[in-house]
């Protein structure tokens, strides 16, 4: 009996052991690419544009810097820092809220890689029924190309381009949720940090 009790134990430690080590493994990336309310991976409200060479130290970045206030061009475009992997993936676009200022916190995070995404799926890859079912769309804003949905639990934006919709024309025709077919796929993620 001594000995069954032994080796009863000792087969509840191996298992114990082997589901430690599969929860380690899943949860390896530790959060890396989870997007949530005011935070993108490791990137949060408080995170600084001069942090980011230290958080992507071992991936690329881009600066493509406006002219800020004292350029001549009036409709100058906002500061963007392009974060790509050595393999030379695009994974995200950074824009600040200030220009030209490193001290700057983010103002939002266009998702191009669909590792990132919330806990309830939402990626650059999922479809209108994914976004749909999971969700709740707090409102529907349209422009002259796309469709713009507001999920306000994770502070993001899906852009549906309107063909995707089988709107051709350029009009800014209210769209609501019927009439977004369930296979639309998005143009693009936003996650604002304001």
């Amino acid at each position: 009996m001594c000995k069954f009790n032994k080796m009863i134990k000792k087969n509840c430690v191996v298992a114990v052991l082997l589901m430690f080590s599969v929860l380690l493994t899943s949860c390896g990336d530790g959060g890396k690419y989870k997007i949530e309310k005011g935070k993108v991976g490791h990137l949060s409200t408080k995170t600084k544009i001069s942090d980011l060479n230290k958080i992507f130290e071992n991936d690329s970045i881009v600066k493509n810097l406006s002219e800020g206030a004292l350029g001549d061009n009036y409709f100058q475009d906002d500061d963007e820092y392009l974060i790509f992997e050595k393999g030379g993936k695009h994974l995200l676009t950074i824009i600040p809220k200030q220009q030209l200022d490193s001290l700057s916190t983010i103002k939002s995070i266009e998702v191009f890689d669909a590792r990132y995404a919330t806990e309830t799926g939402v990626n650059i890859n999922s479809t209108f029924a994914e976004i749909n079912t999971n969700n709740n769309i707090n409102r529907i804003e349209s422009t002259f190309s796309t469709a713009t949905l507001f999920i306000n639990d994770f502070n993001i934006t899906v852009a549906i381009d309107k063909e995707e919709l089988g709107l051709r024309d350029f009009s800014t025709q209210k769209v609501s949720l019927e009439q977004i077919p369930d296979l639309a796929k998005m143009k693009s993620l936003v996650v604002w940090f304001n």
